[in-house]
Parts: C-alpha cells; structure tokens; sequence
C-alpha cells in the first residue's frame, strides 16, 4: 500500500541538526493521518506520499519549516517568590504571553525554567528547537487505511483506547 491521502502511516525516524548531532533519536515510532490534518510537517509530508513501506526519505528543514524561528519576546523574566519552592531548570508551566488574550486557548504557551537567580526566574515560551535548521531522517514502517473516525476527528487512534472524541 502507498502513503496517500487518508492514511495512518508509521515512521522509524531520527532527527540531526545541520552538524549532524543527534537532536532526537527517534525513540518511539511516529504514527500519523497523512494528507493535510496538520499531524506531521508538511514538507515530512509531501516527501513521504506515494512512499511505500520499507522506503526512506531525508528531508532537510529550515527554521521556518519546522518549530519557527527563535522569538526573542517569548522569553520573560518572573519574580522568583511566583512559582514553587522545589523549582528547577527544565521545569515546564503553561503562560499567557504579554498581550495574549486568557481566554484563548491558542494564546496558552509552554514555558520552560531556563535560569534561577535568587530573586528572578527566565522563562523561554519558544520550542527548544526554535531556530534550528534539521534534517529528518525516516522510513516508512507501516500504511493502513485510515478508519472513518479518524479520518472525521484529523488524528489516529489508539487501538487500546476507548473513541471519547
């Protein structure tokens, strides 16, 4: 079976950085709706349709293709005395950007723990990937006919998991 529109299609994968170090390893497979339900990036995407199983593509990416270019006004400095006693760096809390609206869910950001000080906290709402060109590395694994409910809801579903979509 090809990779095509309306497709849950499974990929081995591992990501680099344009030097060649290793930026994920790629774990776990990558399962995904293929054909525009904004799963996957798209030029991962395009370079996979009409791929068969056992087929790879490496796929070199600009900022702007995958997680964006870095944004210096998501990074925001906080009082110290806002968040737990037990904070570390890498700790992670979701935030409103300045001048985003609360009430809009699209507006939420991840903000990770980048700096401690003794009174102040850096906080960076930018993908720790932001700014990087990356070369994804894949190989189809698996294409099956996407069911009807996962073409209705855009994302795959779990075997083992009840449909409360």
């Amino acid at each position: 079976m090809l990779v095509a529109k309306n497709t849950v299609v499974t990929l081995d994968y591992s990501v680099t950085d344009f030097d060649g170090d290793l930026v994920d390893a790629g774990q776990e497979p990558l399962v995904y709706l293929h054909g525009g339900y904004d799963d996957i990036f798209p030029l991962i995407e395009e370079a996979v349709h009409g791929k068969r199983v056992g087929e790879s593509v490496v796929v070199k990416m600009q900022p702007d293709d995958a997680f964006g270019e870095y944004d210096a006004t998501l990074v925001q400095l906080e009082p110290r005395s806002q968040f737990p006693d037990e904070l570390q760096v890498g700790m992670q809390f979701e935030g409103i950007p300045e001048g985003g609206d609360e009430d809009d869910d699209e507006d939420v950001l991840i903000y990770r723990v980048t700096e401690i000080a003794a009174d102040k906290v850096v906080l960076d709402g930018n993908h720790p990937l932001a700014g990087m060109a990356l070369i994804f590395t894949c190989t189809v694994t698996d294409v099956r006919p996407a069911t009807a409910d996962e073409i209705r809801h855009g994302h795959t579903h779990d075997d083992d998991l009840d449909d409360e979509d």
